[in-house]
């Protein structure tokens, strides 16, 4: 079986899920916050309810995992000596590959539906899809 064979590093897979939370404090936080926020509609002054922010925050933490295990299965599954198909690149490589490759084939299409079915400004679709791939990248390194 393939998946007997897969080892994942639990520290670096934390160390992925907080970075992740990070990029997304600062880019919707001090770097693109406000803009993100007109671009929402939301107003300058908004805070949530502390049960609604908690709720945010679980789920914020549950997708960072996910997208986190996501790629880093992928990235032990394409490994060319993990198939003992040959030498493996640098893991740097492969990272980057797969999560430009993800970047692109998923989150790309998703945020560019936004744009043409929900009315989404690019302005919106270029933070988003900013954040994506500084998350992704940093996840995968």
């Amino acid at each position: 079986m393939v998946f007997a064979a897969i080892h994942l590093n639990a520290l670096a897979i934390a160390a992925a899920v907080l970075s992740s939370i990070a990029i997304g404090f600062v880019w919707y936080g001090p770097l693109f916050g406000n803009a993100w926020m007109a671009e929402m509609g939301v107003p300058p002054d908004f805070g949530p309810e502390p049960s609604v922010l908690k709720r945010s925050m679980l789920l914020m933490l549950a997708g960072a995992t996910l997208t986190t295990l996501a790629l880093a299965l992928i990235l032990e599954l394409g490994r060319a000596s993990g198939w003992t198909a040959g030498t493996s690149l640098a893991p740097a490589f492969y990272a980057g590959l797969v999560a430009l490759f993800v970047w692109i084939g998923f989150c790309v299409p998703m945020l560019l539906g936004s744009v043409a079915w929900e009315g989404r400004s690019w302005r919106w679709f270029g933070i988003n899809a900013g954040y994506h791939a500084a998350a992704l990248l940093a996840s995968a390194m």
